[in-house]
């Protein structure tokens, strides 16, 4: 009975040796492999050799990463390849952490892990390196092409007609978040590889709207063409005949603006040598000696714009430095002149 007990015994365990010798033999003989579910950059390298997976790695990954990356902003595009952006993908410290796994354990569980094809979910993310003057380079060009100094309005005459300057608001490129999004981009091959180019706002200190409102009404005097122009928020609205200064007695010409208003005008005039006896006397509204009609619109130093009898001088040189107007038309735009609009004489 011992001896059946000794005999029952060595054969268990000559079959436990047998076993344990053969997993043994197929953990020896297995060559290392990549446990299923590891990837190494979103790459399934499951189940390969460390080499296997590297040259799959490396094939997957470097034609994910051949596309471009473009920064767009309105219409423009500017391009960044890989090539000049000298991408580097090292695979080596990737592929040795996945294939550490393959060897973890011992060869019981190793075998085991073989055959029930278990996975075990891991990411390894390669090392990867681009040049940073690349996309120093694509910032400074897409920062020379977007920026722009924010331009202020303004009114100028210029060629017969009232001009205005439309105000501008000025960009400036965000660098900071457009480079970061450019590196991930050349580093992730599922990252947007269409990028717009973000910027900041600067306001002009004078808008075009501020402009239109300070000018809402302008006067245009051009002595050549004996012509007064008015403007309604930079348009025009209705030109009137007048007439200039004489020689010796010239209207002066420049920018000036409307002082005062007066609907019945007496004549203040004026200590000079051509008034004779009127010379210091005030002329009351309405006296024949009276040469201002109808309305007066004060400019400078005496100079003014008002209605006049002598309708034949209208087109000619012939005032004392005054514009002169048919009295139909002063009293037309006496109501649609503010005191301190500008008038431009030319």
């Amino acid at each position: 009975m011992h001896q059946r007990s000794v005999l029952l015994l060595t054969a268990v365990l000559a079959i436990v040796l047998v076993a344990c010798g053969g997993v043994l033999v197929a953990d020896a003989s297995t060559p290392t492999k990549i446990p299923e579910g590891v990837t190494i950059g979103g790459v399934d390298v499951g189940g390969l050799t460390p080499a296997k997976a590297k040259t799959k790695a490396q094939t997957e990954l470097l034609n994910q990463l051949e596309r471009p990356v473009r920064v767009t902003h309105g219409g423009r595009r500017w391009t960044l390849t890989p090539k000049a952006a000298k991408i580097r993908v090292d695979l080596d410290a990737a592929v040795d952490e996945a294939a550490r796994l393959g060897t973890t354990g011992n060869a019981f569980s190793r075998v085991y892990r073989n055959v029930k094809g278990e996975k075990v979910d891991r990411e390894f993310s390669p090392s990867s390196s681009y040049s940073r003057a690349a996309i120093t380079k694509l910032l400074d060009r897409v920062e020379k092409d977007v920026d722009r100094s924010p331009k202020e309005a303004s009114v100028t005459f210029e060629g017969g007609s009232l001009d205005v300057t439309e105000g501008r608001v000025g960009l400036k490129l965000k660098r900071a978040p457009v480079a970061k999004a450019v590196r991930k981009a050349l580093l992730n091959p599922s990252a947007p590889h269409r990028i717009t180019a973000k910027t900041t706002k600067k306001q002009p200190e004078t808008t075009t709207a501020e402009v239109k409102k300070q000018y809402g009404t302008v006067l245009v005097a051009n002595r050549a063409t004996f012509k007064l122009t008015l403007y309604k928020n930079l348009k025009v609205v209705k030109t009137y005949g007048i007439s200039v200064g004489k020689a010796g007695n010239d209207t002066p010409a420049g920018q000036y603006t409307i002082g005062n208003k007066d609907p019945n005008p007496a004549w203040h005039v004026p200590n000079s040598d051509w008034a004779g006896d009127l010379a210091g006397k005030v002329i009351p509204a309405g006296d024949p000696q009276n040469p201002i009609k109808a309305r007066w619109m004060g400019i400078y130093d005496g100079v003014g714009i008002h209605g006049t009898s002598d309708d034949a001088s209208i087109g000619t040189n012939a005032s004392h430095g005054c514009l002169r107007m048919h009295v139909p038309d002063v009293i037309d735009l006496f109501p649609r002149v503010p005191v301190g609009a500008p008038i431009w004489i030319l």
